[in-house]
């Protein structure tokens, strides 16, 4: 078992480090995907949707990379808690990259997007769902709890956006009912960027649960 000590600890450096590369492939997407919003850039958009697949070729190399593991090495305690936590955050950051999939969609869905519709609060929305994701990968590096704990406060900050935002777009409708299609396509993406909030707060319960061993809900 000694002797196998090593190659253990070297096969948990790679996985950490894919888990870290899968979150950078995430964060971009996200950026990536609301770059194309902003700019109504559909070739963007686009380009959103087509690497996704990468994205999800690395999620599936990681799970196979942690079957090898356990079924090799046996772990138990924190060493099988690690693996399990990888799991969990590799397919949250897999739906974080739906997301951003979701709203390159609803960028080629949206035509002419009107002026007056609340798009500050979708760019705060976007810019504390990245907050979050940077959090989560340095909470997740250093299992550092104060971050995740940040974490779970900032989501309250977008949940409560969510709700002004879709307000604000629901009630525009009365006002304009022949743009209605391009306001509900912006209240999805309202919901993509509130979803993203909620999978980077899994990250950050799953690092309390690697951590301590149990599970915290930090956003209730």
């Amino acid at each position: 078992m000694t002797k196998m000590r090593p190659q253990f600890d070297a096969d948990l450096k790679s996985l950490q480090e894919m888990i870290i590369e899968l979150a950078m492939k995430t964060k971009k997407a996200v950026m990536k995907s609301m770059d194309a919003f902003r700019t109504e850039n559909i070739e963007l958009a686009l380009e959103v949707i087509d690497e996704d697949e990468r994205i999800n070729k690395l999620e599936k190399e990681i799970n196979e990379l942690i079957l090898v593991i356990i079924t090799r090495q046996q772990p138990v305690a924190v060493d099988l808690r690690r693996n399990l936590t990888a799991i969990k955050i590799a397919h949250d950051l897999e739906r974080v990259a739906d997301y951003a999939v979701n709203i390159a969609k609803s960028t080629i869905r949206i035509r002419s997007r009107q002026e007056n519709l609340p798009i500050e609060n979708i760019e705060k929305m976007h810019a504390l769902g990245l907050d979050m994701l940077s959090k989560a990968v340095d909470a997740y590096r250093t299992e550092d709890l104060q971050a995740a704990k940040e974490i779970g406060e900032i989501d309250d900050q977008v949940d409560e956006l969510y709700g002004v935002t879709v307000q604000t777009l629901m009630s525009s409708i009365a006002d304009s009912p022949e743009h209605v299609s391009n306001v509900m396509q912006m209240a999805f993406v309202c919901r993509y960027l509130e979803r993203i909030a909620d999978y980077a707060t899994n990250i950050a319960e799953n690092i309390y649960y690697l951590v301590k061993g149990k599970y915290y809900l930090l956003n209730q």
